[in-house]
C-alpha cells in the first residue's frame, strides 16, 4: 500500500513539474508571437508598394519627348526603400524596354504657343513732311469681297479724309519707278494693278515695287475687255496674269485683281469669289490716261476728293502724266490733310500650276547660247 501511494505521489509530482514547465513557458511563447506580430499586420502604407526595380526603372528609361516634362513624372520614392532594394542586376530582372503605363495613360498637356515674333522696324521716313501711312488694313478675300463704291456698296471702311491709292497697267519702264520713287519720299504705299504680259517684259520693276512694301494684284494678262470674251477665255486672261505678276514678282503677291475697264462679266465675279480673290473697282476714277499734263491728273483727283471726302482712287503707273504728276499730289494729299490707308491681303495668292508652266514657257524659249549677258554685250565707246 505504502508502495503505491509513493509511485501516486511520484506520479502527481511529475504531472505537476510539467504542468508548472508549460505554464510557464506559455506566456514566452506568445510573446515570440506578439513579436513577429507587426511585421505581419503592419499598415499597408508603410510597406513597400510594389517591386522596388520597376521604381528605377522608370527613372533610367530616357525621358519621353514631352512639352511639359512634370506633367508626368513618377511618384517620389523613399531613400531608405531605394537604398535596400537589390539592383535589377542583383534580382535578375531584364530592365524595362518601353515607358510603364502612367506615360501613355497620362494626357499630354499641348505645347504652348510660340511667341510671336517681332516685326521688323519700319525704316525711318527722312522726311518730315511725309504723307506717311495713316493705317494699314488687311483684307480677307474668301468669297471674293468687293470694292469700291463705283460698282461694290459691300464695304464702306474709309473714314473721312481717308484716301487709298491705286495705280494699273504696269510695269512699265521709267514711269512706274517715277510713280515708286515718289511713293517712298513720302514714305506711303499704294496697290498696284499689274498687267501679266508687263510684267514679264520688266520683272525687275516690279521686284521694286514689292520691294517698297506695295500690295500687288493683277489686271488680266493682256488687258482684255472680258465682257466681250467667252468665260473660258476670260478665266484664261484672269490666270495668265496672276501666274505672270507671281512670276515676275518671285515671291508672295495679293489676291486683289482689278478688271480692265471696269467691266464685270457676272460668270467672272462668280468665278473670282470662288478663288478667294477680291475685286477693286474705284471710288473715284482720275480718267488720267485721257490727259496729257500731270497738272490736269492733279486737279482732277483733287476735285473729286474735295466733291467725296474720301475713297479709292483709280490711276495708271503706266500713263506719262500720271508718273509726272504722283510727287505733287501727293504734296497736295499732305497739304489738303489726307491720309494714306494701305490695304494688304491677310494671306496670298494660289496660282495655278498649268498657269506657271506657261508664262515659263513664254519667258524663256531655248537658245544655243548660254552665256551670261555681261559677256554677250559689252560697252566699248560712251
Amino acid at each position: 500500500m505504502r508502495l503505491a501511494i509513493a509511485a501516486c505521489a511520484i506520479a502527481l509530482a511529475i504531472f505537476a513539474g510539467i504542468f508548472g514547465y508549460l505554464i510557464v513557458s506559455k506566456p514566452q511563447m506568445a510573446g515570440v508571437e506578439q513579436a513577429a506580430a507587426p511585421a505581419a499586420l503592419a499598415p499597408a502604407e508603410s510597406r513597400p508598394s510594389g517591386p522596388p526595380q520597376t521604381v528605377r526603372t522608370v527613372a533610367e528609361v530616357p525621358p519621353v519627348a514631352l512639352p511639359a516634362p512634370t506633367a508626368v513624372a513618377p511618384a517620389a520614392v523613399a531613400p531608405s526603400a531605394v537604398e535596400s532594394s537589390p539592383t535589377v542586376a542583383q534580382r535578375n530582372i531584364a530592365p524595362v524596354e518601353q515607358p510603364p503605363a502612367i506615360f501613355a495613360q497620362a494626357p499630354l498637356p499641348k505645347a504652348p504657343p510660340a511667341p510671336p515674333q517681332a516685326k521688323a522696324a519700319a525704316p525711318a521716313c527722312s522726311n518730315p513732311n511725309a504723307l506717311g501711312v495713316a493705317r494699314t488694313v488687311e483684307i480677307d478675300t474668301s468669297g471674293g469681297p468687293g470694292f469700291g463704291f463705283e460698282h461694290f456698296r459691300q464695304h464702306d471702311f474709309l473714314e473721312p479724309g481717308e484716301v487709298v491709292l491705286t495705280y494699273d497697267d504696269g510695269p512699265w519702264p521709267q514711269r512706274t519707278m517715277a510713280v515708286v520713287n515718289a511713293l517712298a519720299a513720302h514714305c506711303t504705299r499704294a496697290v498696284f494693278f499689274p498687267i501679266g504680259k508687263h510684267a514679264t517684259y520688266e520683272p525687275g520693276i516690279l521686284k521694286q515695287v514689292a520691294a517698297g512694301g506695295h500690295s500687288i494684284g493683277s489686271h488680266t494678262w493682256s488687258h482684255q475687255n472680258l465682257a466681250a470674251k467667252p468665260v473660258q477665255e476670260g478665266k484664261n486672261e484672269i490666270e495668265k496674269g496672276i501666274s505672270a505678276v507671281a512670276w515676275a514678282v518671285g515671291g508672295p503677291t495679293a489676291p486683289f485683281f482689278r478688271f480692265p475697264a471696269l467691266k464685270h462679266p457676272p460668270e467672272l465675279v462668280s468665278y473670282l469669289g470662288e478663288r478667294n480673290i477680291a475685286i477693286f473697282s474705284t471710288d473715284m476714277d482720275s480718267f488720267d490716261f485721257k490727259m496729257r499734263k500731270p497738272e490736269q491728273v492733279r486737279n482732277a483727283v483733287m476735285a473729286k476728293l474735295k466733291k467725296f471726302g474720301k475713297g479709292i482712287v483709280l490711276m495708271h503707273d503706266f500713263q506719262q502724266a500720271t508718273a509726272a504728276a504722283t510727287a505733287d499730289l501727293l504734296n497736295d494729299l499732305k497739304a489738303g490733310g489726307y491720309k494714306i490707308v494701305h490695304m494688304r491681303a491677310r494671306a496670298p495668292i494660289t496660282t495655278i500650276a498649268s498657269y506657271d508652266e506657261e508664262i515659263r514657257k513664254d519667258s524663256k524659249l531655248p537658245t544655243v547660247s548660254s552665256k551670261p549677258t555681261s559677256s554677250v554685250v559689252r560697252t566699248v565707246n560712251e
